[in-house]
């Protein structure tokens, strides 16, 4: 994975310094993720490899099937990822750009998960508190998972809290058996 990495990240950078300089940061979100979607299809993931498929025919597909959404730098990116055989890495390409872009915007991505519905007036209250702690603006994804039995997990970025009735039962399950 992080050969993958190490090969997506000098196209983030350069598609994240495009969008800094034009000050369109959703429009290349937007970009990299139709793009990242239209790769990981099966029926388009296959003709990478493809050996009698030429790497032109599969830029054509992706810039194709993106439609208006693609300007022309945007159509170039495509084209210098099929002439360098690196489409299969679009979905890091658009992972490291999302990091770029939120560490230029000073923002975060939290995701709340808890076994009961959380009501709005405390996903606020989270969302404040996790702001406060991390210095940056938090975007607060919530979900469910009943088999946390009770309680939450906040994941923000580096940052794990679990304060599930299940990891408690874990951590006392491992101490009575230590």
């Amino acid at each position: 994975m992080s050969e993958i990495s190490s090969i997506a990240r000098p196209y983030a950078q350069a598609v994240f310094e495009l969008a800094r300089d034009s000050g369109d940061y959703v429009r290349w979100s937007e970009v990299l993720h139709a793009l990242a979607e239209i790769a990981t299809q099966p029926q388009v993931s296959t003709l990478f490899s493809h050996p009698r498929v030429a790497r032109e025919e599969i830029a054509t597909i992706l810039i194709d099937s993106c439609g208006e959404l693609l300007d022309d730098v945007g159509r170039n990116l495509v084209r210098l990822l099929a002439r360098n055989r690196r489409l299969d890495v679009l979905s890091a390409v658009a992972e490291q750009y999302e990091l770029l872009r939120a560490d230029a915007e000073r923002t975060v991505q939290a995701h709340l998960e808890s076994a009961l519905a959380v009501p709005d007036e405390h996903r606020q209250r989270i969302t404040q508190a996790l702001e406060k702690r991390l210095g940056r603006r938090v975007e607060l994804t919530v979900s469910t998972d009943e088999s946390l039995i009770g309680g939450a997990v906040i994941r923000a970025g580096d940052l794990v809290i679990d304060d599930s009735v299940r990891a408690r039962l874990e951590k006392l399950a491992a101490a009575v058996g230590a």
